[in-house]
């Protein structure tokens, strides 16, 4: 099979930002407790933290992070996670039936953050609370003194505000699994009074509005519509969440589903540009794509004892073939780097999360943990636009799917490649033209796969799926040659060079 690719510089979808290579903590099962914190582990740090997921999260190159939910976020009361532990009270936590110590929060949260080298990003509950609540936690975290709150943080210890820039108006609001879960109009009014309040205590913020929590939700499209012709002023971005799975255990139609991932994109756009037209406005609404992942493997999981603390959920044991997922999902967002500014993987740790640990005992990677962590330390520059010739073939999810995925980004000093084989048998011949880019040579070829599409890794068996180097790619004049392996991710960076 061949495919043939045309790439000019001239021609980019745009900058990539570097917070669309973010990660999502919420209070749910073993992400915080057993996983970023756990005060009795060998390899706890002074506050408490796991030193050891600290450097696996450091290796994901993560560079926002999402908190506290997340469904949990509809529930909480800010207050509760501040001050003395000893202090602190212990709720139920509706959303996930599970006890909430409170022996985690925002502070630690900043604290966290500050040692993996990611901004925080928080969202604030419009669920069981309001625009009051939400603005009082702005102040709390970003007034620098002088005030109840500001002072009330300092007395906890943070004598410097957080500087926390970018905020979430609630997580889902139009899902009815949400605490509080609203109309499109009760959200809206909801989320435009809370940033009115919110920036008015900090105007450099940005703010996050919920779009649609799937494609799937039936009030998709009329959500949107609106939800921004209340907030649309007062927002700089518009959420959207997508998960995917394989429970039909058909493969070939699983590695086709992240291009509805790219359907979604464009249509939330369009609904964002229609409400930016019937204003006349020149503002445009960027997209926060702040939970993306595989998720499935857990759905089937037996019910957890009701009210414990830190419960093993939604602990999928992640594949090969989840990894080429995930990779493909990666090549939808920067090849939308014009909107979507933010994206979060939803999550990091243990819960659908790109890395796994043991009570007690280590930590490891999964396999969706590389190709992000490999997106995250190459793609970085202009997304370029590609012209793909690719062989298409037909599969239970949708008709014309091309076997290549591709996304380009053009570094500056070179270029990089991230391409997607869905053939599952046969290698894929790709050629591409490099136009305006001058002397080009293949610096490093990195493949991920496995010839088992269902290995995974293990705390016996933590490397069992990790990328490989790769040989064979190499540029002629102004054209590449290299073959892909069936079923494989690949990232192959181009270096200014003699080609």
């Amino acid at each position: 099979m061949r495919a043939r690719v045309v790439l000019d510089r001239d021609y980019a979808i745009g900058e990539v930002d570097r917070r669309l290579f973010g990660g999502f903590a919420e209070h749910l099962g073993r992400h915080i407790y057993e996983g970023i914190y756990e005060p009795g582990h060998p390899l706890a740090d002074e506050d408490g933290f796991r030193r050891d997921v600290i450097e696996l999260v450091r290796g994901l190159g993560m560079t926002v992070m999402r908190y506290p939910g997340g469904n949990f976020v509809s529930g909480y009361n800010w207050e509760d996670g501040v001050g003395p532990r000893s202090e602190r009270p212990r709720r139920l936590e509706l959303a996930w039936r599970a006890t909430e110590p409170n022996e985690f929060g925002a502070n630690e949260f900043i604290q966290w953050c500050r040692k993996v080298g990611a901004d925080p990003v928080i969202a604030v509950n419009l669920g069981t609370r309001g625009p009051e609540d939400a603005r009082r936690l702005v102040e709390y975290c970003n007034h620098p003194s002088g005030t109840e709150l500001s002072d009330w943080r300092r007395s906890h210890g943070f004598a410097e505000p957080h500087g926390v820039r970018l905020w979430c108006l609630g997580n889902e609001m139009d899902g009815p699994w949400q605490m509080g879960h609203k109309t499109a109009t009760e959200y809206g009014r909801a989320a435009c009074e809370a940033a009115k309040l919110m920036k008015w205590v900090d105007p450099e913020i940005e703010l996050v509005a919920c779009g649609s929590s799937g494609r799937f939700m039936p009030t998709f499209g009329a959500w949107e519509m609106e939800v921004l012709d209340h907030t649309f002023d007062h927002v700089e971005y518009l959420s959207i969440h997508t998960y995917l799975g394989n429970r039909e255990d058909d493969s070939a139609s699983f590695l086709a589903k992240p291009d509805a991932m790219d359907d979604f994109i464009e249509e939330t756009v369009a609904c964002c540009d229609a409400v930016a037209a019937k204003r006349r406005s020149a503002k445009r609404i960027m997209l926060s794509f702040d939970e993306w992942n595989v998720w499935y493997h857990s759905n089937d999981d037996p019910p957890h004892e009701p009210w414990s603390v830190a419960p093993h959920q939604l602990e999928d044991v992640y594949t090969a073939e989840d990894a080429l997922c995930a990779g493909a999902m990666l090549i939808s967002l920067l090849n939308h780097a014009d909107r979507v500014k933010v994206a979060c993987l939803a999550q990091v740790v243990n819960v659908i999360g790109a890395i796994m640990t043991e009570a007690g005992g280590p930590a490891w990677r999964q396999t969706i943990y590389h190709p992000f962590a490999l997106a995250s330390a190459n793609a970085q520059g202009r997304a370029l636009r590609a012209v793909v010739e690719s062989p298409l073939y037909d599969c239970r999810e949708r008709q014309g799917v091309p076997v290549l995925k591709l996304a380009a980004i053009d570094r500056g000093d070179g270029l990089t490649l991230l391409a997607l084989n869905r053939d599952l048998a046969q290698p894929l011949d790709m050629t591409v033209d490099l136009r305006g880019f001058g002397p080009l040579a293949v610096g490093e070829w990195t493949v991920l796969r496995h010839d088992d599409l269902k290995a995974t890794n293990t705390r016996e068996y933590p490397d069992r799926v990790r990328p490989a180097s790769h040989s064979g790619a190499a540029v002629d004049g102004a054209q590449l040659r290299a073959t892909l392996p069936p079923a494989s991710w690949n990232v192959i960076r181009l270096v200014c060079g003699i080609g």
